[in-house]
């Protein structure tokens, strides 16, 4: 690649908030190259990776009807509810213990609604997830959370449908385009170091859009920012998140900014591949806990398996696990909640064992204190309140009180065979600590002074997120931001240059 080569914006990142910035920037009419560190079978980050889910603030079945066009009239009767904003930012505040900022925040769900009309300008379609954040009651879905539509073909049809949108918009795509360092001057930033498969290049642009991930996927810093232990757990997305966007914006003063010890962490199949795998990631996820109890090696309860709905205590309880004996756990089910497991308990890729007794259960499971797990199962089972009838459309609030760790809600006895018992361990999904960003999504430094031409966007923005989360809004927030600062660092580009510096084309790439 020709070193002289000049493009307006420059987007370090392959996954939605990348493809977002790209496509925005080329909206300003900016020339755009996006540099993705992956091959590209491997492409599109930990969105890749995801279901596709999005979380947005609607209020009423009339805007999943504008967002979905194809529903059928059977499936507009159900009770898609509504996510107030209010809600959104209720949601927000409490995970976070009110520590979110406020102004990133408000971005955030004041854009959420119109970013998802945008996606769908771009050619992703939506539909609401039937089969996993709704239940049947009555012969409807009733949909729960606050997470109702996913794009088409989850992650990676989200994926491919923007990158199909950012070829026909003209962006320049180079897969196997690893960033090495930005380049800058006393003016701001002016291109970046890009080893192109495998020979360095620089590279230059009036601005540049940071959107290449947190540094889940780097175990040394794992340990050294989440603490001991954290290079021991499962990586669920992409190997390629491993901090290098993080690491080359803090060496020119960049400010970090956010929950650098916290990280969005789940449980995951106890055998899981180290990384992320596209053939078998979708079967590693166990998010069907609240209708278990979960135990440690030691044959206890160690958390509240019905605190909350699973949008709201799934992120936070992988690490939990981690925190347990040998790093795992075990989640029990009796024959009365099965037929609401997740369809990824039914694969084959999944460590589980069966009886008919809780003492043969507890032979299976083999690695747990034996007596200590009937103790357990028997005292649980005491404690249930029966007189409370079971709902896991609602929180219930049939509780099993006067235990060492109480029980809030979805408590069943564990007493109708057949057992299910199934051991999962810590799967990391992306880290919080990040980057500050002004409300234009521009890096701030540690003199608290915004970096002329550097803009971040995706995991790498720190600040919104603290010990926990609310499911799907991480490809929101990747939306959102990744949109702001594409059209921003446009405009900070066309300002910077003359025009006959903004002729970069795809010809002119070799």
């Amino acid at each position: 690649m020709n070193s002289e080569i000049q493009y307006d914006v420059i987007v370090v990142g392959g996954g939605n908030a990348a493809l977002c910035a790209a496509l925005s920037a080329r909206e300003e009419g900016a020339s755009v190259l996006l540099l993705e560190r992956a091959p590209e079978e491997e492409r599109g980050g930990n969105s890749s990776y995801t279901e596709g889910l999005m979380r947005f603030a609607y209020t009423g079945s009339e805007d999943i009807r504008v967002l979905s066009p194809d529903l059928t009239g059977d499936e507009m009767e159900s009770d898609f509810g509504s996510y107030t904003e209010d809600l959104f930012f209720d949601d927000m505040a409490r995970l976070t213990h009110n520590r979110t900022d406020p102004d990133l925040c408000e971005i955030l769900v004041r854009q959420s609604k119109s970013a998802m009309h945008w996606m769908v300008k771009q050619g992703v379609k939506f539909y609401p997830q039937f089969g996993r954040q709704s239940f049947k009651v009555d012969g409807k879905f009733k949909f729960w959370g606050g997470a109702t539509l996913a794009a088409w073909g989850g992650g990676r049809g989200l994926v491919d449908t923007l990158y199909k949108a950012a070829e026909k918009a003209g962006v320049d795509i180079r897969y196997n385009a690893w960033v090495r360092d930005l380049m800058s001057s006393d003016d701001g930033i002016t291109g970046v170091v890009v080893k192109l498969d495998n020979v360095t290049h620089e590279i230059t642009a009036g601005s540049v859009v940071l959107a290449c991930g947190g540094f889940e996927a780097n175990s040394e810093w794992r340990s050294k920012y989440l603490g001991p232990g954290w290079d021991l757990a499962k990586v669920r997305g992409s190997k390629f998140n491993t901090g290098d966007g993080l690491d080359m914006a803090l060496r020119i003063g960049v400010q970090p900014a956010g929950n650098w010890s916290g990280c969005h962490a789940v449980g995951w199949e106890r055998y899981a591949s180290d990384f992320g795998d596209f053939a078998v990631t979708d079967d590693y996820e166990r998010d069907s806990y609240p209708w278990s109890i979960m135990v440690n090696a030691n044959g206890k309860r160690f958390l509240d398996e019905g605190a909350d709905i699973r949008n709201y205590t799934y992120a936070k309880y992988g690490r939990i696990v981690l925190e347990q004996p040998g790093q795992y756990a075990w989640q029990i089910f009796d024959a009365s909640v099965v037929h609401l497991l997740r369809p990824e308990y039914r694969t084959k890729h999944v460590t589980r064992v069966t009886a008919n007794t809780i003492e043969e259960l507890a032979d299976k499971m083999g690695d747990v204190n034996r007596d200590e797990f009937l103790k357990t199962v028997r005292e649980y089972n005491a404690a249930v309140r029966r007189d409370v009838p079971f709902d896991p459309t609602v929180k219930d609030g049939r509780s099993a009180d006067g235990l060492a760790v109480p029980r809030a809600n979805w408590a069943n006895p564990i007493e109708k065979a057949p057992f299910e018992a199934y051991a999962v361990t810590c799967g990391i999904t992306f880290t919080f600590g990040g980057l500050r960003i002004s409300t234009d999504a521009q890096a701030i430094n540690t003199n608290h002074v915004p970096v002329q031409g550097l803009y971040v966007a995706g995991e790498m923005v720190g600040g919104l997120f603290y010990f926990n989360y609310p499911g799907a809004t991480g490809l929101m927030s990747g939306t959102v931001f990744g949109r702001i600062a594409g059209r921003n660092a446009a405009v900070t580009a066309r300002e910077k240059q003359p025009a006959s510096r903004r002729q970069a084309t795809a010809s002119a790439v070799g």
